[in-house]
């Protein structure tokens, strides 16, 4: 295996038994960190057949990272953040507002890649119109799992929900990932294109057989 996944896979793990320890409020803490937990297993299931870009795996880190720490605090008392908040006088603490922004930067590479990979789409306007709809997708399915959770859990969801008291919360929340889904796909496609060629170059010859006719142009 790659030194590079497995490298994040063993501080992921590192960083989950930190987390997992003593948590601000246990069911908020399995709520966070279930998704970053059921990633991680289809990634380690899946590597053999389909290897991500060193970009998209250190992406999915990154957000694995997030999850952790507002898993650990609930994202309304991250320290840093209760910090900033006191610190410049804001309304509230913006941790979730971060993990929304990674709740659409992320998936918008991992997106990109599948999709570029596995469909014959090409780096263009109907890539980044579809890849922001499956980012747009995945901050509206959330914010339904939230709503579920919330109805099944009563008062004792709202650490997971981190309202924090803004009824307009849901909606900035997936502007926020829009936005960021946009962010990633201008800010990293040229990066992102130049490992996709390098990972398909370096695959065994039936993938690469398989992946060059949906690879991206030059």
């Amino acid at each position: 295996m790659n030194r590079g996944p497995v490298a994040l896979l063993a501080t992921f793990l590192a960083a989950l038994a930190w987390s997992a320890y003593r948590p601000h409020d246990p069911l908020t803490w399995g709520l966070e960190v279930a998704p970053a937990l059921l990633a991680v297993a289809l990634l380690v299931a899946t590597y053999r057949r389909f290897r991500f870009t060193p970009l998209a795996y250190t992406l999915m880190w990154l957000h694995a990272l997030l999850l952790l720490v507002g898993g650990h605090y609930t994202y309304a008392e991250v320290p840093l953040f209760n910090w900033l908040r006191d610190a410049f006088d804001l309304s509230r603490n913006h941790y979730d507002r971060l993990g929304h922004l990674a709740q659409g930067f992320v998936p918008a590479i991992v997106a990109r890649e599948v999709l570029l990979r596995t469909s014959p789409l090409r780096s263009g306007g109907w890539l980044f119109f579809l890849v922001t709809c499956v980012c747009g997708a995945v901050s509206a399915v959330y914010e339904l799992l939230e709503w579920v959770v919330a109805e099944a859990g009563g008062a004792t969801a709202e650490a997971f929900l981190a309202f924090q008291g803004d009824v307009w919360d849901t909606q900035k929340d997936m502007a926020l990932a829009l936005a960021a889904a946009v962010a990633a796909q201008l800010l990293l496609a040229g990066v992102h294109d130049r490992q996709l060629r390098q990972v398909l170059h370096c695959s065994a010859p039936d993938a690469r057989d398989r992946d060059e006719s949906r690879s991206p142009r030059p």
